[in-house]
C-alpha cells in the first residue's frame, strides 16, 4: 500500500510525459497515446500485487496449522524484526500445578510433623498452594488431622485449631523464585515450606526452537 501511494502517481506522470514527448516530436496522436498506454500497462506490478497477498495468506494459514495464531497480516510482515518473546509462565512454560519442593523446619522441629500440621489447616482451603501441601502430606503417608475454627485470610494465609493448638500457615519471603509459606504453631514459628511450579520437560526445547 505504501509503495502504491508513490508508484501510481509516478507512473501516471511518466505516461503523461511520454505522451507529450511523442506529440512534441511530431508523431501522430494515435502513436503518442499508444506509447503512453504502453507505459501504464508495462509498469503495472501485477506479480507484486498478486504474490504478496498470496504469500501472506499462505503464511497465516500455515501458522494456524502449526498452532500459531496470527491476528493480522501486518503482524506477519514484521516478524523478522522480533528480538524479544514474552511467554506466560504458569501452564505454558510450567506444568501449572504447585508441588512441595522443600521443607525447612526450625531447629528441634520435625519436617514431617511440620508438613502434617500445615496440611491439616490447608485441607479446608481450595488454594493451589493448599492442595500441594495436602498432596505432599498424603504422598508421605502422614495423617492429616481435622481442623476446627478454620479461617481464610485473603492475601495472607489460613489459620485454624489442630489437636487443640492454633496453627497458622502464612505467606513468607520467597526463596529463589519459589513460593514459600511459614508455619506457626501456638504462636511460635515452626518452619517454612517451599513450593514450586515445575517447568515442563518440553519447555527448554520449545524455547530453543523459537
Amino acid at each position: 500500500d505504501r509503495v502504491s501511494a508513490v508508484f501510481v502517481p509516478v507512473v501516471l506522470v511518466i505516461a503523461a510525459l511520454t505522451l507529450g514527448a511523442w506529440l512534441l516530436a511530431g508523431q501522430p496522436a494515435t502513436a503518442a497515446f499508444t506509447a503512453a498506454v504502453a507505459v501504464l500497462i508495462i509498469a503495472c506490478p501485477c506479480a507484486l500485487g498478486l504474490a504478496t497477498p498470496t504469500a501472506i495468506l499462505v503464511g497465516t494459514g500455515r501458522g494456524a496449522q502449526l498452532g500459531v495464531l496470527i491476528k493480522e497480516p501486518q503482524v506477519l510482515e514484521t516478524v523478522r524484526g522480533i528480538d524479544t518473546v514474552v511467554l506466560d509462565k504458569t501452564g505454558t512454560v510450567t506444568s501449572g500445578a504447585m508441588s512441595v519442593s522443600g521443607i525447612e523446619p526450625e531447629p528441634g522441629e520435625d519436617g514431617n510433623t511440620l508438613l502434617a500440621r500445615a496440611a491439616a489447616v490447608e485441607a479446608a482451603s481450595e488454594h493451589p498452594v493448599a492442595a500441594a501441601i495436602v498432596a505432599a502430606a498424603r504422598e508421605r503417608g502422614l495423617a492429616v488431622a481435622a481442623v476446627r475454627d478454620f479461617t481464610n485470610e485473603p492475601g495472607t494465609g489460613v489459620r485454624g485449631v489442630v489437636d487443640g493448638v492454633p496453627v497458622q500457615v502464612a505467606r513468607a519471603a520467597d526463596s529463589d523464585g519459589r513460593t514459600s509459606v511459614a508455619v506457626t504453631r501456638d504462636g511460635r514459628s515452626r518452619g517454612v515450606i517451599r513450593l514450586a511450579d515445575a517447568v515442563k520437560p518440553t519447555s527448554a526445547d520449545a524455547i530453543a526452537e523459537l
